[in-house]
C-alpha cells in the first residue's frame, strides 16, 4: 500500500478543533503578531494552534478554554512525578519564602550534593552542570574532540542531540537520499560540519563495524541514545551497546551516551546501570531537573578535567547553570527517585504497557494496524515511554528509525499529526503518538485514554478507508 493522503481529514479535524478551543485560537492569532509561528519551541506549536495552558497538576492540564486535558507529554518527558509535584514545589516555596531562589552568581552546596548523587548513580568520576540538553551534548562533543584531537563525530540516524552543530545532522528522514539520514537539518551551520558527522544505523552492528574500519582513526566520539527518543522510543540491543563500547575503545574514540531522555527515567540513575556498559561521557537533563532547567555532562575524570582550569575546553555552562532553584529542584527530585526506586519504576512500566495495549486494541478493532514501541529489549525491562506506529504492513518490526520514520513503511503523518489533533478533541494530549507515563497517572487515566482512542479510531476509520493511496 502507498502513502495515505490525510489532507481532507486534517482540515476537518482542524475546523472542529477551532470550534472546540476558541480561546486558544484567539490567543494564537494574537501571538502571531510578535512571536515567530506564535511561540518559541517548534514541537509545542501544534497545528493549527497549540492549547494555551493556564494550570497543570499531576496528570492533568487546564487550558484557556476551561478544558481539563489528560497529558502524556509531561513537560517534554521531564515530569516523571507529573506536573508540579508537591515534593518539589513545596521545597521551592520554602526557599522563596526565605528570600532565596533567584540567581546569585555564586556557588552553593546543593550542586555538590547533586553531583555526588549523579556520579554515584551513573558510575561517573566527575560532572559539570549546564542548563539544557543541547548545551550538554555540545560540550560533550567539545570534550571528545579536545581529548582525542580528532574532528569526526559519529551518530545514529534519526537520533536527536539538540540544536547544536553536530546534532543537527542526520535527524530527519529524507526519502530522496541514498542514505535516508545523511543531511544537515538547518541553514546557517558552520561550513563543512555535515562532512564531520558520520551517520550509522541504530542497532546495526555490521554497519558500525564497517564504518569504524573505514574511519576509526578519524572519529573523536560515537554519541547515541541507548533508548532513542524522536526516532521512535526504541531501546538499543545489548549487542549494539557492547559493539559500540568495544569499537570505540579499539579505535581510540570516546563513547558518549546521550541520556537526556533516558537518565533517571528507567531507574534512579543511568541506563548504563541497566545495560552494564559504561560510556566515557554521558549527558543528562529532563527528569533529573525536577521540572527546572538542569543538564549535566558526566564521565571519566581524565576527559572531564579538560573543562577545568588550563584544560582548554571552554565549558563555562552559562549564566543560569546551577541556578539555585534548579539545583534545589534537582536535589529534591533525585533524592526522591533514589528513595522510591523499588516501587516507582515498576509501577510506571506497568501503566505504560497497559496504555500501549489500549492504543493497539482501539485501532486494531477498526482494522488499522497499530504498533506501540517503547517496550523493553533483551537487556532492558519495560519502560514508561511509548510511541505509536502505523505500519502499512502489519508484519513490519518497527524497530529502527529507518522504519518508524519512513513514510513509505509507516503512516508517519497519522501518528504525528492526525492522532494528536484528533485526541485533542477528546481532551487528551499526546506527543510522538503517545508519550510518557508519570507517577501521577492512574489506572483510571489509562482507562480514559483507552476510551478516547476507541472513539478516535471509529472517527478516523472512514477517512482512512477512503484516503487516496499514492503508489
Amino acid at each position: 500500500m502507498g502513502r495515505r493522503d490525510h489532507s481532507r481529514l486534517i482540515a476537518s479535524l482542524a475546523a472542529d478543533y477551532e470550534r472546540h478551543s476558541p480561546r486558544s485560537a484567539a490567543i494564537n492569532r494574537q501571538a502571531l503578531a510578535h512571536l515567530v509561528d506564535g511561540g518559541s519551541h517548534a514541537v509545542r506549536l501544534v497545528r493549527p494552534f497549540p492549547p494555551r495552558i493556564v494550570s497543570a497538576r499531576g496528570a492533568w492540564l487546564i487550558d484557556e478554554d476551561g478544558h481539563r486535558i489528560l497529558d502524556f507529554w509531561q513537560g517534554h518527558y521531564a515530569n516523571i512525578l507529573g506536573h508540579n509535584p508537591a515534593v518539589v514545589t513545596d521545597a521551592l516555596a520554602r526557599r522563596f519564602g526565605e528570600h532565596g531562589g533567584l540567581q546569585t552568581g555564586f556557588e552553593d552546596g546543593e550542586q555538590v550534593r547533586v553531583a555526588e548523587i549523579l556520579c554515584d548513580r551513573t558510575g561517573s568520576e566527575r560532572a559539570r552542570f549546564t542548563s539544557s540538553g543541547s548545551l550538554a551534548t555540545m560540550y560533550a562533543t567539545f570534550l571528545s574532540r579536545g581529548f582525542t584531537g580528532r574532528e569526526m563525530v559519529m551518530k545514529v540516524g534519526g537520533g536527536w542531540h539538540g540544536a547544536q552543530p553536530w546534532g543537527l545532522v542526520g535527524v530527519d528522514y529524507h526519502a530522496e537520499s541514498a542514505h535516508s539520514f545523511d543531511q544537515a537539518e538547518s541553514r546557517g551551520l558552520p561550513h563543512g560540519v555535515a562532512e564531520q558527522v558520520i551517520v550509522t544505523r541504530f542497532n546495526d552492528v555490521p554497519m558500525l563495524e564497517r564504518l569504524f574500519a573505514q574511519h576509526g582513526h578519524r572519529i573523536a566520539c560515537f554519541m547515541f541514545e541507548p533508548f532513542i527518543g524522536s526516532g521512535g522510543f526504541l531501546p538499543a540491543t545489548q549487542e549494539f551497546l557492547e559493539a559500540a563500547r568495544a569499537l570505540t575503545r579499539k579505535h581510540g574514540a570516546l563513547l558518549i551516551f546521550d541520556e537526556v531522555i533516558s537518565g533517571f527515567r528507567f531507574c534512579a540513575g543511568s541506563i548504563s546501570r541497566v545495560f552494564g556498559v559504561l560510556p566515557d561521557l554521558a549527558t543528562f537533563a529532563k527528569v533529573m531537573g525536577g521540572g527546572m532547567p538542569v543538564a549535566a555532562v558526566a564521565g571519566r575524570e581524565e576527559v572531564m578535567k579538560l573543562a577545568g582550569r588550563g584544560g582548554g575546553v571552554k565549558f563555562s555552562g552559562g549564566t543560569y547553570s546551577c541556578h539555585p532553584s534548579s539545583m534545589l529542584a534537582s536535589l529534591t527530585m533525585m533524592e526522591y527517585l533514589v528513595g522510591h526506586e523499588a516501587d516507582l519504576y515498576p509501577g510506571l512500566a506497568r501503566l505504560a504497557e497497559k496504555a500501549r495495549q489500549a492504543v493497539e486494541q482501539a485501532f486494531g478493532s477498526v482494522g488499522v494496524p497499530a504498533r506501540c514501541t517503547g517496550r523493553g529489549s533483551n537487556a532492558m525491562p519495560a519502560s514508561s515511554l511509548a510511541s505509536v506506529q502505523f505500519p502499512y504492513d502489519p508484519s513490519t518490526p518497527c524497530d529502527t528509525p529507518d522504519q518508524t520514520r519512513n513514510p513509505d513503511i509507516c503512516d508517519v503523518e497519522l501518528a504525528d499529526v492526525v492522532l494528536q489533533l484528533a485526541l485533542l478533541l477528546e481532551d487528551v494530549f499526546v506527543m510522538h503518538g503517545l508519550g510518557a507515563i508519570s507517577a501521577a497517572h492512574t489506572d483510571g487515566d489509562i482507562g480514559r485514554l483507552a476510551e478516547a482512542c476507541e472513539r478516535t479510531a471509529k472517527r478516523l476509520s472512514p477517512f482512512l478507508e477512503s484516503a487516496v493511496a499514492r503508489t
